[in-house]
């Protein structure tokens, strides 16, 4: 469960725009979530404050009926897959994939067995020894969804996940992540400007405007 109490944040610095106010709602437990708005609105700054990467002005977070506001990000039970996947340059696939369970203190012995069953599960097994500039675009989502769910997150935070992929492989990485949320029993928050990704995968559908959540339609 996501849950959001009117949170709010503007720029440091007097009189910049405020760009969140007062953004409320609340994502229902293993439900695939779609968060649409223009270039701007606060859709990136919103899943920041959520993963904890941003600190609100005001408002309060809820996670599975935790208020998680003041909680750093590895304390948060959220898996975040951000623009572009954000692959470190220098780290093989396996690397990648290992990164938060390393970060959280995971015994070693624990993580290689945990990263091939992410990886097995995203379909990148035969690419753990291979480094990001030779992989395709979505080749490296899938590794960025991967270093995601290797820790067992409640919650999945998608900002724009399928934005830098060919039409096909769109379809591919939609099926991938419709049949990882059903699962895993994931809540997710998904991020995109395509009507097509909300129409394709979201059980519930926010629009992000003027700093405020404008409307919100369930799927039938």
């Amino acid at each position: 469960m996501i849950r959001l109490e009117y949170i709010s944040w503007a720029p440091p610095g007097k009189g910049r725009a405020t760009i969140l106010d007062g953004v409320s709602f609340e994502i229902p437990s293993a439900s695939y979530a779609v968060l649409m708005g223009r270039t701007g609105s606060g859709k990136t700054t919103l899943l920041e404050i959520l993963c904890g990467l941003r600190a609100p002005s005001s408002g309060t977070v809820w996670i599975d009926a935790r208020e998680v506001t003041s909680f750093p990000p590895g304390e948060r039970g959220i898996g975040y897959v951000p623009q572009d996947g954000a692959l470190f340059p220098t780290l093989t696939v396996r690397e990648q994939i290992g990164f938060g369970l390393r970060m959280r203190g995971v015994p070693a012995a624990e993580i290689e067995p945990r990263v091939l069953e992410a990886a097995k599960g995203v379909g990148v097994s035969a690419l753990l020894d291979r480094l990001p500039p030779g992989l395709s675009g979505g080749e490296r989502q899938r590794v960025a969804l991967a270093r995601a769910l290797v820790v067992k997150p409640s919650v999945l935070l998608l900002d724009e996940p399928l934005a830098s992929v060919d039409e096909e492989t769109q379809d591919d990485l939609m099926d991938l992540l419709q049949r990882t949320q059903r699962e895993h029993r994931i809540t997710v928050l998904h991020v995109t400007h395509s009507r097509r990704e909300a129409e394709g995968l979201g059980e519930m559908q926010l629009h992000l405007g003027g700093g405020r959540v404008l409307a919100k339609t369930t799927a039938a």
